[in-house]
């Protein structure tokens, strides 16, 4: 099954044409990454936000910003696979971040806990045609070195490794891929500082591909002390250091105890992990124009999955956006996506067709000129021409595949969006919901027994993508119920 008719909501919002005509110059790339960053915690997004994110509000005013940018799984490994190869985590059976082992009621589904070597990665298909690549940051994409950036198409490898997460936001680091510095440096800043020596240092005669991947704002929840108290004293003076921070959400575990989801931002600490965060956007987009290279490189910036906002300190919140980081709710999938092309005409854009983490890799060898990996499916598109002059890609759906117990109290479930659309299909018992995101954004008014020719549809649509990704279910326990699986699934 090929998912590549229309899947059209709106497009730009200005339908004026959105990029000058550059001088063919050399064609560079840089991706940033956040971790766990919510689409609510940037000012281009949420004028109410309590954080403070003047350079990624920047780009945004430079480039396109798009309402509807999806994480292609609501925790990190499997997103980071989608962004590196073009393709959906299902179809390897890499479908919960590398080294979860959370069961619930039921075992959770089989699966790999590393991005295959025999994949072909962005990089890998960059260099084979001159570029030089650089990885900088988080990678968590294999336990085993042979996983590695530097095994997986990157010429520079800092700082990448297994983890997931920083034992430490100051050194030392403990990171075999990263020297210590001095007692007490800033990881972040570090990292940025280890960027712009590349772009300093690089091969001023082959174009680049530099992919940036913060560890923020992933915990453990750590940052300078002289931000975390700005903020302190930031919700004093805003009224937001008294009254109630959470609500309650689903509990999908099976514990008595509720679940809490945060309803108002006013953490210190996080907001200084998102400003240190921005602030080492502005260094290295700073270099780039120092160089004078902003006019010669693509920009994207996004996050791997939504916010934490219900377990693990409860740091943010996403709302209107219902759940976060390790939930099938848009909190969980929806994630801030910028794009700045060079000789982007500056005012900004704003873009309402969905897109998906899946899209990355063709839209950055079509802006570099290159052809996708002719012997494998490419689920993404490429956005050139919706970044060029607002052409809605063909595409009918969008999916997302979590046969998990999230570690943030997330049901096992999979998704499917079709225009305004989206079902969720629970995966210990079968059971369906069915949302308009046009108005109702917060996942609150269930419709499935209103419009059963529509889920009959979409449920339909939704297994058929099952079978072509190969997608695997939850098991039984030993002795235990069976858990529900599609009708057409053996195994």
């Amino acid at each position: 099954m090929k998912t590549r008719n229309m899947l059209k909501t709106s497009a730009f919002v200005l339908a004026v044409p959105l990029f000058a005509q550059a001088e063919p110059v050399a064609k560079n790339i840089l991706v940033i990454l956040a971790d766990d960053l919510g689409v609510m915690d940037l000012g281009c997004y949420n004028k109410n936000t309590f954080y403070e994110t003047p350079n990624l509000d920047k780009l945004a005013a430079q480039g396109v910003r798009f309402t509807d940018g999806y994480a292609s799984c609501p925790v990190c490994s499997p997103s980071r696979f989608s962004l590196m190869t073009g393709r959906y985590a299902t179809r390897a059976g890499a479908t919960n971040w590398f080294g979860a082992k959370r069961n619930g009621r039921f075992l959770q589904a089989q699966m790999i806990h590393y991005m295959p070597s025999e994949e072909v990665t962005l990089a890998e298909r960059l260099r084979e045609t001159g570029y030089q690549t650089f990885f900088v940051g988080k990678w968590h994409l294999g336990e085993d070195e042979k996983y590695w950036p530097e095994h997986q198409g990157f010429d520079k490898n800092v700082a990448g490794w297994r983890r997931g997460s920083p034992a430490s936001y100051f050194s030392p680091y403990k990171n075999p891929r990263l020297p210590d510095g001095p007692e007490g440096e800033h990881l972040t800043d570090r990292l940025a500082t280890e960027s712009i020596s590349l772009l300093r240092n690089r091969d001023k005669t082959r174009p680049f591909l530099l992919y940036h991947s913060f560890y923020q704002v992933h915990t453990p929840l750590q940052a300078p002390a002289a931000l975390v108290e700005k903020y302190k004293a930031k919700a004093i003076k805003l009224g937001l250091d008294h009254g109630e921070n959470f609500g309650e959400e689903e509990q999908a575990w099976q514990s008595t105890q509720p679940r809490r989801v945060r309803i108002r931002q006013n953490h210190a600490v996080y907001a200084a992990m998102v400003e240190s965060m921005d602030a080492a956007v502005g260094r290295i987009l700073d270099e780039l124009a120092r160089q004078g290279l902003l006019e010669s490189t693509l920009v994207i910036f996004t996050s791997d999955n939504g916010g934490l906002s219900t377990s693990e300190g409860h740091p943010t919140c996403n709302l209107p956006y219902r759940g976060g980081k390790g939930w099938l709710y848009e909190g969980g999938l929806r994630v801030p996506c910028i794009a700045r092309l060079p000789g982007a005409v500056h005012g900004g854009r704003v873009c309402r067709t969905p897109i998906s983490s899946i899209d990355m890799l063709p839209t950055a060898l079509a802006f570099a000129g290159v052809s996708l990996p002719a012997d494998r499916e490419i689920d993404g598109v490429s956005l050139m021409a919706l970044l060029e002059n607002g052409n809605v890609p063909e595409r009918d759906a969008l999916y997302w595949h979590y046969p998990h117990y999230g570690n943030q109290g997330g049901f096992p479930a999979s998704a499917i969006r079709m225009g305004d659309w989206k079902l969720i299909e629970r995966l210990e018992d079968g059971r369906v919901h069915l949302y308009n995101l046009s108005t109702d954004v917060g996942e609150k008014n269930d419709l499935a027994a209103q419009e059963p020719e529509r889920v009959a549809k979409m449920r339909s649509q939704l297994h058929a993508w099952y079978k072509e990704t190969g997608a695997r279910f939850l098991q039984p326990k030993p002795g235990g119920p069976v858990p529900w699986k599609p009708s057409f699934y053996i195994n």
